[in-house]
């Protein structure tokens, strides 16, 4: 029986031997970019200083820097995208309505908001974030789903010198994989030897011992190639120069490549961006040589007021000084040679530390701050000169305009994330799905999805002459989820605004959509909807009043002219059960039906 490697096939051991040197010139390429990503672990770890063999720092770190990032942090999650589907042409509307509703749900059950926390750090640690979306074959039980990942770079390999991961000519990411799961994955692994995989990585400084003698490097490539006027992604997983899996090789179930999209399967969130890579610079390379200057003043102020809150004694000692005594803090007296005042003992003097070194200090913590945009103000803090609550919401507004400058990009990544969502639905949804959604008004509903409605379809003449392929189109809307208690205090006291001001009553709906068609806050569109919704409902109630008074001053003309003699339609039930039943205990809706029938049979 053939093995997979006995075969002919396009992608064999010597196409993964070459594709292995074109890694290892992309990891050169790529060096520099490797140990500032290291060097920058270490100092959100606050241990940019080293330690020695016991552990211990070389000199104590101050957190300056890991504030700034935290802060940021926190600026993203509380502004964590959603993403609403708009339709390019009028025939895809429900299509981009069923996407809206079902993508978020997909999203959820990636536990999307953990991963884009953990991209979130990453890009502001390290200068990108990066997102890998993939079709996932084992999910769902075989069924497969779609896979949204956060990937590091020092695992991702591509082209040097462009800035657009999609004009790399081939995009390489490497994992490590212990030899007994794959060999037991993979049979056909048994024979081969692991240890001529020589390929290593970059990695960090791990606080555990990380033992990789019994596992090796998996990696996966993905290459694009020129069809016609098509490009398309292939993909091949390999270890060592034995291909484990690749798609031009199984061209009945791969025609057009690993995705249909034709992309490669990674998006970049940049958060500060340079020319010639796809990856930018972070807030701890803006703010990391300030906060060296910081740690080295506070370690030199620390030791200083050490040293001055003890009381050192010279002592007489043939005219000497005793070294080792004196380089040892504990020792209170310090034996000393030659003549010395007061009787041969004289305290040690130490020099005061002059106040401009605190200022310098000072100094240096407000320089990080302004630099990284972290001002006091971003942490809840604000001087005493400023009290009221709205002054410090909008110095907060103010001061957080650099958050939503570098979210802006988030939330372009976030888009380019969504139309691979968008592709993979498209090629692999061919089973429907059962999707739960949670509309506007809290209810509950249960709707189906699978690729026909978004698969495309063929356009034919009027002689059924057939002329191309239509694929439906859509544009990505992206909008903050603003989660902070004081958005949520604003929203709610707008709404009782609106409320008090009238907004919501029916006979002034034409005042109220003018008004707020001219502001501007989230979810304006839906109020605006209500005010309609409650003007029609308003007017279709009239309407239906005055067919019931129509009707009642043909049938009821006692309870009509009662109506219109008060004037107040809002009596009209309380009128008609009172004109319902006179005194007699008969309506006269009866007695006149009664005196009806009593003429017809005397007709008869």
């Amino acid at each position: 029986m053939d093995t997979y490697e006995s075969i002919m096939k396009p992608i064999d051991s010597s196409a993964v031997q070459k594709a292995s040197q074109i890694l290892m010139k992309y990891r050169a390429g790529k060096r520099r970019l490797e140990s500032k990503i290291v060097e920058n672990e270490e100092f959100w770890k606050l241990r940019q200083w080293g330690s020695d063999e016991k552990g211990k720092k070389q000199t104590p770190a101050t957190a300056w820097l890991w504030n700034v990032l935290v802060s940021k942090h926190a600026d993203a999650m509380d502004s964590m995208p959603e993403p609403n589907i708009l339709p390019r042409e009028e025939n895809d509307v429900p299509q981009a309505k069923l996407l809206s509703g079902v993508i978020p749900v997909i999203l959820e059950q990636n536990d999307f908001s953990a991963t884009y926390s953990d991209a979130m750090w990453y890009k502001l640690k390290q200068g990108t974030g990066v997102y890998g979306v993939f079709w996932d074959s084992a999910k769902l039980n075989g069924l497969g789903d779609i896979s949204v990942k956060k990937m590091d770079l020092l695992s991702c390999f591509w082209e040097p010198g462009i800035t657009d991961i999609q004009s790399s000519a081939n995009f390489f990411t490497v994992e490590l994989h212990g030899n007994d799961s794959l060999v037991r994955e993979y049979p056909f692994l048994k024979d081969i030897n692991f240890s001529k995989n020589v390929l290593s990585v970059t990695k960090y400084r791990y606080d555990d011992n990380v033992d990789t003698t019994d596992k090796s490097l998996v990696i996966d490539w993905y290459y694009k190639k020129k069809i016609g006027a098509k490009t398309v992604v292939h993909y091949c997983k390999y270890v060592g120069d034995t291909v484990l899996f690749s798609t031009e090789n199984d061209p009945e179930h791969f025609p057009d490549g690993l995705y249909d999209h034709g992309k490669y399967p990674f998006v970049f969130d940049v958060l500060f961006p340079v020319e010639g890579s796809p990856c930018g610079y972070s807030y701890t390379d803006i703010c990391k040589d300030t906060q060296i200057q910081i740690d080295e003043l506070n370690a030199a102020m620390v030791r200083n007021a050490k040293i001055g809150s003890k009381i050192r004694y010279f002592s007489k000692m043939s005219g000497g000084i005793n070294e080792d005594e004196f380089a040892d803090w504990s020792n209170d007296i310090v034996h000393v040679e030659g003549d010395l005042d007061e009787k041969h003992v004289k305290p040690i003097e130490v020099p005061v530390l002059n106040g401009v070194y605190v200022n310098i200090l000072n100094n240096k913590i407000d320089e990080l701050k302004e630099t990284s945009g972290n001002r006091d103000v971003n942490n809840g803090s604000t001087g005493s000169a400023v009290t009221a609550a709205s002054a410090i919401a909008a110095l907060q507004e103010a001061s957080g305009k650099t958050s939503r400058d570098f979210l802006k990009n988030t939330y372009n990544a976030y888009a380019k994330i969504i139309k691979l969502v968008i592709g993979l639905i498209r090629q692999f949804y061919s089973e429907e799905r059962k999707f739960r959604i949670i509309g506007e008004d809290g209810k509950m509903s249960f709707i189906s999805c699978s690729n026909r409605m978004i698969s495309g379809e063929k356009i034919f003449l009027n002689d059924g002459t057939e002329i191309g392929y239509r694929v439906p189109e859509f544009d990505v809307e992206v909008s903050a989820q603003k989660n902070t208690a004081y958005n949520k205090a604003a929203q709610n006291e707008l709404a009782l605004q609106f409320y008090n001001a009238g907004f919501f009553d029916p006979s002034r709906a034409d005042q109220a959509a003018a008004a707020v068609s001219m502001m501007d806050f989230s979810r304006k569109e839906s109020v605006l909807m209500k005010i309609s919704q409650n003007a029609l409902a308003n007017d279709r109630a009239e309407e239906y009043k005055a067919l019931a008074l129509t009707l009642s001053q043909i049938y009821e003309p006692e309870i009509a002219e009662k109506i219109m003699a008060e004037g107040n339609p809002d009596h009209v039930e309380s009128s008609v059960r009172k004109a319902e039943l006179p005194r007699s205990g008969e309506s006269k809706r009866m007695q006149k039906a009664r005196e009806r029938a009593r003429q017809t049979s005397t007709l008869d």
